[in-house]
């Protein structure tokens, strides 16, 4: 039997039991059920399983005869928000919701384990790695500094994710710098409030926050290079409560972007001066809250190339090509700053259906795509490992 023909088979199988791990979603760091789930079936696939790695993680291995070591990795966490897809099988727990697609990475890599045990030729170690708390949490940085690389040695490790801009079908690779890193700020405000007809007898911090709003976006279209990529957003800000008041205090928050790590640093700096000295021309306080996040997630030229050449390959039922860069972020990122590797997306948009993007209320993953991420992993397995 081929791997597709037995990917086929086991394909309502998969199905179910994709929809069973989103109905029961679990945040970064909770994964207890969707472990135990994994685990049970990767021990009866013929995997050594080893759990409790970053709390809910685990990794699965599986060795034949003498050759290099590839990982995989899949995550497994579900999102904080509320479901709005009014399917059979949405979430049951209120307020968490596989809205990533997560529920799907986690039985696609469950489908490659099972396709490589019974059919798969290759000679070498196959790692398997589910990682807990992916969204926002640092699941993967975790794994590292508990010596996930120490203990399960990999020559290079790759990940992949869903993506519902690219077609069903498609898969996209990208050399190089590949998705951003993602960084937050707060900065608080305190001055003298007043009267909204006499300005001139307090500090208007209504006005600072929009100053700052307008001269902050200098800091990309005049302080990064034009052939990079950076995106700095404020996405809130809070200030006042009547419309005849100056507020004496007020907040804003927003995120940063890059995808090289000199225009993050130099953003940073380059920010906070901003921040301070339009604070003081105003004689207004301001703290500044910096919440560093993911870094960059840079693929290595190398092992996305080979990506690319599987994934284009008869042995892949994909189409493949380069992909461009996503300003989104993604803590496979420290997995990849300690193993050469790549990150790669599978197309999964229907033309002439409703394609919601990963974190709207009415995203599902589609299950017709377990088959064929997982056919293409087996395939660059296969290519890493030759029998």
């Amino acid at each position: 039997m081929t791997v597709a023909a037995f990917l086929a088979q086991k394909f309502p199988e998969h199905r179910a039991l994709r929809r069973d791990i989103h109905a029961h979603p679990e945040l970064g760091f909770e994964e207890v059920r969707t472990a135990g789930l994994v685990a049970q079936r990767l021990r009866a696939a013929g995997y050594t399983v080893t759990e409790g790695i970053a709390k809910t993680g685990l990794v699965a291995t599986l060795t034949r005869g003498e050759g290099p070591a590839i990982g995989l990795r899949a995550d497994m966490d579900a999102l904080p928000m509320e479901e709005r897809t009014n399917l059979p099988h949405a979430s049951r727990t209120e307020g968490v919701f596989h809205g990533c697609g997560h529920d799907g990475h986690t039985t696609s890599l469950l489908a490659t384990a099972e396709a490589l045990a019974a059919h798969g030729s290759f000679a070498g170690t196959v790692h398997l790695i589910f990682q807990p708390a992916e969204e926002g949490l640092s699941g993967g940085l975790r794994m590292v500094e508990e010596g996930l690389f120490d203990r399960f040695p990999c020559d290079r490790i790759y990940g992949f994710h869903n993506m519902p801009l690219l077609p069903m079908g498609h898969a996209g690779v990208r050399p190089g710098p590949a998705m951003a890193s993602s960084d937050g700020f707060v900065l608080r405000f305190s001055g003298k409030g007043g009267h909204a007809a006499m300005p001139h007898l307090g500090q208007d911090i209504a006005l600072l926050m929009s100053e700052i709003t307008l001269a902050a976006q200098s800091l990309v279209s005049r302080g990064v290079n034009p052939l990079h990529a950076a995106v700095l957003s404020v996405t809130q800000m809070h200030v006042g409560t009547a419309h005849n008041v100056i507020a004496g205090e007020g907040w804003m928050s927003g995120t940063i972007r890059c995808l090289d790590p000199g225009d993050r640093a130099t953003i940073e700096d380059r920010f906070r001066a901003l921040i301070t000295h339009h604070a003081q021309a105003r004689d207004i306080e301001v703290e500044i809250e910096w919440v560093r996040g993911y870094p960059p997630l840079a693929n290595d030229p190398a092992a996305a190339a080979h990506a690319l050449s599987v994934l284009s390959s008869d042995a892949a039922p994909v189409t493949a090509s380069q992909a461009d860069p996503l300003m989104a972020a993604e803590d496979f990122a420290y997995m990849l700053d300690t193993v050469p590797g790549a990150y790669f997306f599978f197309g999964m948009a229907v033309e002439g259906e409703d394609n919601p993007m990963v974190h709207h209320p009415a995203y599902d993953f589609r299950d017709e795509l377990i088959p064929i991420i997982a056919e293409s992993m087996v395939a660059l397995v296969e290519s890493e490992l030759p029998a």
